[in-house]
């Protein structure tokens, strides 16, 4: 899975600020065979006391239903530790599968990943 992780250190102008991780999704498509790994790098976040997460979507076209249940666990596990989770870059596709599951009532989305970070209020 081509996944990358971005840790906000404050420590250049413009960058992430601290506090807040960046999930970036390389694949074009985010499916069950590839869910353990990117629920295990999500949750290694969580368990290190990273609160704010940024799921940057914008190269995937297609989710299946087990990536939107994998979403809401992930939601509930950064909810349940009192941080965020949003999604940011959510192509039109993947953003009608969230509605049809009603997961954007609980998962923010946002059309990129600066305006994400921003609403953290960063």
């Amino acid at each position: 899975m081509n996944l990358q992780i971005e840790q906000g250190d404050g420590a250049s102008p413009g960058g992430i600020p601290p506090g807040i991780s960046i999930v970036r999704v390389g694949d074009a498509r985010l499916m069950y065979p590839m869910l353990a790994e990117f629920s295990a790098a999500v949750g290694t976040l969580i368990a290190a006391g990273t609160h704010l997460i940024v799921i940057d979507l914008a190269p995937v076209t297609y989710v299946d239903s087990a990536t939107i249940g994998c979403l809401m666990d992930l939601y509930r596990q950064v909810h349940g530790a009192g941080g965020r989770l949003k999604l940011s870059g959510v192509q039109k596709r993947v953003e009608t599968m969230l509605t049809m599951t009603g997961a954007q009532n609980f998962i923010e989305i946002h059309a990129d990943e600066p305006g994400a970070v921003r609403s953290f209020g960063a």
